[in-house]
């Protein structure tokens, strides 16, 4: 195992490096839009290779996109290693990828940890379209949580051969309690929160009728996860309150029930989620799923090597060795 990167040392450093320490041009996608159900598009991002390559569905993290650099760096060792890639923008996350602009939803939902349905429909339709091609999948936190419940849903009849996840809460009320303790940790959901009101506040404005139900003044003075999700999340969703949600949607709950080779990579200094939590998922977790934790990563980070602009990622380098290791 390498040691951290001297220059991103600490839990904190390593979260936010990995966040905006790194290139944001690695890779050009093919936006495609698939039309969903209920009237609203499914924006996939694609890279390209071989035909009949394996192809990688990835998941984005809490306020992610495509476009995350993250997301890109997996999705280029992704590319280098020879699968192909397919990134699945949560709605109300997708992004214009010439000014940036978030590309809003055309229906009164919002993504949560638990909505498993998106990702249903993109494994459907990948499928069909190239029945004898390897299907695998990555989700990084929320995206890992969302990828982990839909494995679990799933069991035996999964269609995805074999996974991987990224710095994922397992337990979501956990992480949230854990996150109203401490400066660095608060100023996280600081961050989070302004751009979370803005969507919800957006959804009320766009869909009057729909959303009579929520309390808007409730979610403009939300300062927790907790309250957030009580007051927005949980209604816009169908979930009683938030405490209903968490259980419903936590990964943990799942575990048990996956049967397809899948990596869960994790650091214990995770400022998100306690070291105790990840214990309680490794005696959960079925068989088939592999618990690694090392004791350095911050949350979905993980950078070593000796000089920032030469950084490496020790958890999107072991997510390709397991992918690319998988279909025979």
């Amino acid at each position: 195992m390498p040691r951290p990167a001297w220059w991103a040392r600490g839990a904190h450093a390593q979260t936010i490096w990995g966040r905006y320490g790194r290139s944001k041009h690695l890779v050009s996608y093919e936006r495609e839009l698939l039309p969903t159900a209920d009237g609203d598009d499914l924006v996939v991002d694609h890279l390209n290779g071989p035909a009949g390559a394996p192809r990688v569905i990835v998941l984005h993290g809490l306020e992610g996109s495509s476009q995350a650099v993250y997301v890109q760096g997996l999705a280029l060792g992704l590319s280098r290693a020879g699968m192909r890639v397919s990134v699945l923008n949560f709605r109300s996350c997708a992004r214009d990828p010439a000014n940036g602009t978030l590309v809003p939803p055309r229906r009164p939902r919002l993504y949560h940890s638990g909505d498993t349905r998106d990702l249903d429909f993109l494994v459907e339709t990948l499928a069909a379209r190239e029945p004898r091609t390897p299907l695998l999948a990555v989700g990084f936190s929320l995206g890992g949580n969302v990828l982990l419940k839909w494995l679990g849903e799933k069991g035996a009849r999964s269609l995805v051969e074999a996974a991987a996840t990224i710095s994922v809460p397992y337990d979501l009320a956990t992480a949230s309690r854990n996150l109203e303790k401490g400066f660095f940790s608060r100023r996280y959901v600081w961050y989070f929160l302004r751009q979370l009101k803005r969507k919800a506040a957006d959804v009320l404005a766009r869909f009057p009728r729909e959303t009579e139900h929520v309390n808007g003044d409730r979610i403009r003075f939300a300062q927790t996860f907790y309250t957030f999700d009580d007051y927005a999340t949980a209604p816009l969703n169908g979930f009683a309150s938030a405490s209903d949600y968490y259980r419903k949607s936590s990964s943990m709950r799942f575990l048990s029930d996956i049967e397809v080779p899948t990596l869960c990579l994790n650091a214990e200094d995770d400022p998100f989620l306690p070291a105790a939590a990840l214990r309680a998922a490794r005696d959960a977790a079925s068989e088939d799923v592999k618990m690694t934790f090392i004791p350095w990563g911050g949350h979905a980070a993980f950078a070593h090597g000796p000089w920032p602009w030469r950084a490496r990622y020790w958890a999107e380098e072991q997510v390709v060795s397991w992918l690319a290791a998988r279909p025979a």
